[in-house]
């Protein structure tokens, strides 16, 4: 384990940008699917308009959001292996925050599903406040990496 390790090491530049572009390209997906929740609320199941937001939503959960989220839990744990800051209480606290995002996207894949069967029975204002969720997560995980408040 001490070789691939040493070995990967010679590589945590290139692990932490593939992170960051995975967290980017998470949160995009995190932020834009409820909002196209809220748009797909105004909709009538069924209507041309209804699958066509069927359409956008798998688009975006399948070939962005769901690979980000799993390049995400492999570098970030991969990267904490690596530095050794497994051991830091900010990076736990980020952690548990990583884990929440994580139960939103699961949500969303929930929310995801009754629309594409037309089982929908969330307001626009319910995804419009589900919306901010990620954000404010985001704020803290953020904060957390940069700040490293418990260190």
């Amino acid at each position: 384990m001490d070789g691939l390790r040493d070995f990967l090491s010679n590589y945590i530049d290139w692990i932490k940008a593939f992170h960051v572009i995975a967290v980017i390209a998470w949160m995009a997906g995190m932020l834009y699917l409820p909002r196209l929740f809220v748009y797909h609320t105004e909709t009538r199941p069924g209507s041309e308009g209804s699958e066509r937001f069927k359409v956008m939503e798998r688009r975006l959960l399948k070939a962005i959001m769901n690979p980000a989220m799993i390049a995400v839990w492999i570098l970030g744990p991969l990267l904490a292996w690596l530095t050794g800051t497994y051991l830091d209480t900010w990076l736990q606290t980020k952690f548990v925050l990583v884990i929440a995002m994580t139960g939103v996207h699961g949500f969303c894949v929930h929310c995801w599903r009754e629309f594409a069967n037309d089982r929908n029975t969330r307001t626009a204002r319910f995804y419009r406040i589900l919306n901010e969720v990620p954000a404010l997560l985001m704020v803290f995980i953020v904060i957390l990496v940069i700040v490293q408040p418990f260190s």
